[in-house]
């Protein structure tokens, strides 16, 4: 059977906050019997747009991550919910009962990923229920992806055979997959986020003038073993991404023809830029 997936491009997200405007327009002061009570009008982010900035000045990016329940096949929710409170769908869509989740709040603490929100005033454990009775009612998107100006979002109703087929040849991946719980969220690119970068620049004297070295061989290695490859742009800048935080020493060797060669030691804990790497001074040519 055909299960819903919803796939978000990590690149793409700039942070419009369009789908999380689009779901508080949906629940907000609607009832959706069977699939969602009213929305609070101030405190719940059912779609939650978390950001990372990662590097220093100059050399910095932000990341932006839209987080909401991920629909899990083997949900907490569901084990921790009494008299049928939570609910899988054949489509694959989880749904948190309103007319039988009141009181509650143990199906709030049981999600690992923090999305699902507690309604005070009604005692009721929320969260976005993908949007369930407008694909029921024909609609081939949910509202966060239709609004999307990026197409940074973007639902699929997939054989799970075809799902796993997209995940290996678009390198998706899911929260937190230690968890288990298979959720049915996942995120392109999504190293921008999870993974830290390094980079530099490089600069030589030439002819008594500092200048930006461009189109010059800068090689990545950690345990004396090669790792990565990349070439100076026309500022001088290079930069390595996709690294693991934490995870300890690295080196980058530069050999800039007329400059000789440079090797520049570092610790990646985080997201590290190196500053300008001085090449000194250009040797004169034979």
């Amino acid at each position: 059977m055909k299960k819903w997936n919803l796939v978000v491009d990590v690149a793409k997200c700039f942070n419009c906050n369009l789908c999380a405007i689009a779901c508080s327009d949906e629940y907000g002061g609607n009832n959706f019997p069977g699939y969602a009570a009213e929305m609070p009008r101030l405190g719940h982010r059912w779609i939650d747009i978390r950001q990372k900035e990662r590097g220093d000045f100059p050399m910095v990016d932000v990341v932006y991550l839209p987080v909401t329940c991920n629909h899990c096949d083997d949900a907490p929710c569901i084990k921790a919910a009494k008299n049928g409170a939570v609910v899988k769908r054949d489509d694959g869509i989880v749904i948190i009962v309103p007319e039988k989740a009141v009181g509650q709040r143990q199906i709030v603490d049981a999600c690992p990923y923090g999305a699902v929100w507690w309604n005070e005033e009604k005692q009721l454990p929320q969260a976005w229920p993908f949007d369930a009775h407008l694909l029921d009612g024909g609609w081939k998107q949910t509202r966060g992806a239709q609004v999307c100006p990026t197409e940074a979002m973007k639902s699929h109703l997939l054989e799970d055979a075809d799902m796993q087929a997209m995940v290996r040849a678009e390198g998706l991946a899911v929260l937190q997959p230690e968890l288990g719980c298979k959720p049915r969220v996942y995120y392109k690119n999504f190293d921008r986020y999870q993974k830290a970068f390094v980079g530099g620049a490089l600069a030589g004297s030439i002819g008594g003038v500092l200048e930006c070295i461009a189109g010059v061989t800068v090689v990545l290695k950690r345990d004396n073993r090669k790792i990565g490859e990349t070439v100076t742009n026309t500022f001088g800048d290079f930069r390595f991404d996709g690294l693991d935080e934490n995870s300890g020493k690295y080196s980058v060797e530069i050999e800039a023809p007329n400059f000789g060669r440079k090797v520049v030691e570092f610790v990646v804990e985080s997201s590290l830029y190196l500053g300008t790497v001085d090449l000194g001074a250009a040797q004169a040519r034979a």
